[in-house]
C-alpha cells in the first residue's frame, strides 16, 4: 500500500500491546465529504402520512396483525344518553317515561386483524320507568323496569324486553297486564336508541 495514499497511526500501549488506525489521505483533488443535514418536516411528513394511511391502530402495531381495545369508556355513557333520549310514550289510558338507566353493564371493543378494523359489542339493560294510568277513572301512578337481556353486536333483531312492576298497589291484576303490554311499547323506541349506537360503533 502505497504511503502516498494511506498513513498509519501507531499508539503503543501499557504492555506493549499495539494497534493501528488506517485513515484515507485527503488530496486536493478528492471531492469533499457529505455534510449532515437536518431533515425537516416537509422531508418526513410524506412518509408518515402514507404509513398512516396504510396502516391502522396504535403506533407501535405499524404491521396491523392483531390488536384490541376496549371502547367501554365512550360505550356505556353513550348508550345511557341515548336511552334517556327515548322520551315518554302515550298510551290509550295513560302515559310513561324511561327515568333512568339502572343497569347497564357490558363490553364494547374494537380488534384490528391484518390490518382491518371490526367492532363488537355485548351488554345487558334494565330501564326504570314511570308513568301514569286512568284505572277505574282514578288517576294511578305506577312505577317498574324493563329488563333487556343480553344482546350483541347485529342481534338487535332478536332483542327480547322483560316488563315488571315495582309499584303497582291497589290495582287488580286485568290491570296490571295491561299496563305490562303498554310498557312493551317502549320496545321498538328503545330497539332504534341501539341501533343507534351500534351505527355509531361501525364509524369509530
Amino acid at each position: 500500500m502505497e504511503s502516498g495514499d494511506r498513513m498509519s497511526l501507531e499508539k503503543e500501549g501499557h504492555e506493549g500491546a499495539s494497534y493501528t488506525y488506517w485513515v484515507r489521505k485527503i488530496t486536493d483533488d478528492a471531492a469533499p465529504l457529505p455534510v449532515p443535514r437536518k431533515l425537516t418536516p416537509e422531508d418526513v411528513s410524506p412518509c408518515e402520512s402514507q404509513s398512516q394511511s396504510a396502516t391502522l391502530g396504535s403506533a407501535w402495531n405499524r404491521a396491523g396483525t392483531w390488536e384490541e381495545k376496549s371502547l367501554n369508556n365512550w360505550a356505556t355513557p353513550r348508550i345511557k344518553e341515548l336511552l334517556l333520549s327515548v322520551g315518554s310514550i302515550q298510551f290509550s289510558l295513560g302515559r310513561a317515561e324511561v327515568e333512568d338507566v339502572a343497569k347497564c353493564v357490558g363490553d364494547a371493543f374494537m380488534v384490528i386483524v391484518r390490518n382491518k378494523k371490526r367492532v363488537g359489542y355485548t351488554y345487558e339493560l334494565t330501564l326504570k320507568v314511570k308513568g301514569e294510568w286512568i284505572i277505574q277513572g282514578e288517576k294511578k301512578f305506577v312505577g317498574g323496569h324493563i329488563d333487556v337481556p343480553e344482546f350483541s353486536f347485529g342481534e338487535l333483531d332478536d332483542l327480547q324486553m322483560e316488563v315488571r312492576l315495582s309499584e303497582a298497589r291497589d290495582i287488580l291484576h286485568q290491570d296490571k297486564i295491561q299496563i305490562c303490554n303498554d310498557l312493551k311499547l317502549f320496545f321498538e323506541p328503545v330497539r332504534e336508541k341501539l341501533l343507534q349506537f351500534e351505527q355509531e360503533l361501525r364509524d369509530r
